[in-house]
């Protein structure tokens, strides 16, 4: 690793700021514009809710593809590349300068945790962490040589372009099981449809939440979730949880265990959250639980929910959060289409989910590679085979 070498951010890249909107730039922003404004929010999320009016966007603040932009106050440290748009005041736009430098290698030294850690304890700010020009400026990176910066990048570019695919092949295939049950169970449900209500029908139970003050409750081999576990949650299929309980934490539970296929949905702050479980789960007071069902299955209830989610909502209630509880759940309309049309149904769906978790299964494990294979890379303890470059 002799040639590796240790230069500053400041030595490799120019660093400008986002726009600050107030009231001396709000009138730069548009109803909708080609520009979208590329908040904290909108990067973290996919979102475009502001546009700002490209005549009159400084250029300093519009970022193309091939820069990276880094989050500098309240969430710091998350890089992104790839994002067009107006970058918010929040947010740094790095443009690499140095010829020796890759900028995707850049992108990957710091999209780890690690370095999203180190980024937040070095940024000032009492009450909300904040990464000046002047600290990010002195930040050293490591760079070995470029034709081996460009082979790191490939390799870990090559198992997210995967992953990314995975993901829209899931997209995909929900959104095609969602335009089936909108089609035959909205568009063309019968009037004469018996209908009566989700408790009429299933099973709903609640759970709890163990006292936290006894640690005898805690970190067993059951596992437990709340909907913490949903918020960050890139799938519909819940593989596993952040805590866990032992034998004696789950008499605290009134849900007791909930078997494999359960439907949950988070029941206040916010309420909406959806998963289904790949695992016996024991579940605290913020989830309805919707145990499955001989002639429904859970397929079935997680689309109904999606498609319902405006009426689940409206049924909540509270003045500081909305909630909705279990009796008022199950007093929702529920209308029954014939059994022989739910059959074909399932048996349509069945083949997309069984893809959609198995795609799941498949973006967990090269997430899990990508994220081994990234510090070790990064620090030179795993070397890829690379051909160096000749000048003519």
């Amino acid at each position: 690793m002799s040639e590796w070498v240790s230069k500053k951010i400041g030595d490799i890249a120019n660093l400008y700021q986002g726009l600050a909107i107030n009231a001396k730039t709000k009138h730069l922003l548009v109803t909708e514009s080609s520009l979208p404004l590329l908040r904290i929010k909108d990067l973290l999320e996919g979102t475009k809710e502001q546009f700002v009016d490209p005549k009159l966007a400084p250029l300093q603040c519009v970022v193309e593809p091939n820069e990276l932009v880094m989050t500098r106050t309240g969430q710091v440290g998350y890089v992104f590349m790839g994002k067009s748009g107006v970058l918010h005041n929040n947010c740094f736009k790095i443009t690499v300068t140095d010829p020796e430098v890759d900028t995707r290698f850049l992108y990957w030294h710091f999209n780890s945790n690690a370095q999203r850690d180190y980024l937040t304890t070095i940024a000032a700010g009492s009450v909300q962490p904040d990464l000046n020009h002047k600290v990010f400026k002195d930040y050293d990176v490591l760079l070995p040589p470029l034709t081996e910066q460009k082979a790191i990048a490939s390799v870990l570019s090559s198992l997210d372009d995967k992953i990314d695919l995975l993901h829209r092949q899931n997209k995909t295939l929900e959104a095609m099981a969602e335009t089936l049950f909108r089609q035959w169970f909205i568009e063309e449900a019968k009037e004469d449809w018996e209908e009566k209500t989700i408790g009429d029908i299933f099973t709903i139970k609640g759970g709890g939440t163990p006292s936290t003050k006894e640690p005898s409750y805690w970190d067993g081999g059951i596992a437990w979730t709340s909907p913490r576990d949903l918020s960050t949650a890139k799938s519909l299929y819940m593989f596993s949880t952040e805590r866990t309980i032992t034998e004696l934490g789950l008499t605290k539970v009134s849900s007791g265990l909930l078997p494999v296929g359960t439907l949950l949905m988070s029941s206040r702050a916010p309420i909406g959250y959806l998963a289904l479980t790949d695992i016996e789960v024991a579940v605290n007071q913020g989830y309805i639980a919707i145990l499955k069902h001989d002639l429904y299955s859970n397929e079935f209830m997680y689309l109904w929910c999606k498609a319902n989610m405006e009426l689940i909502k409206n049924s909540g209630n509270g003045s500081v959060f909305q909630e909705i509880s279990k009796a008022s759940f199950r007093e929702l309309p529920f209308v029954c289409p014939p059994e022989p049309l739910l059959k074909e149904f399932n048996d349509r769906c069945i083949n997309w989910f069984s893809k959609i978790k198995l795609n799941t299964k498949q973006i967990q494990t090269l997430e899990n590679l990508r994220d081994t294979l990234l510090p070790k890379l990064m620090s030179g303890e795993v070397r890829v085979q690379y051909q160096t470059e000749e000048v003519a």
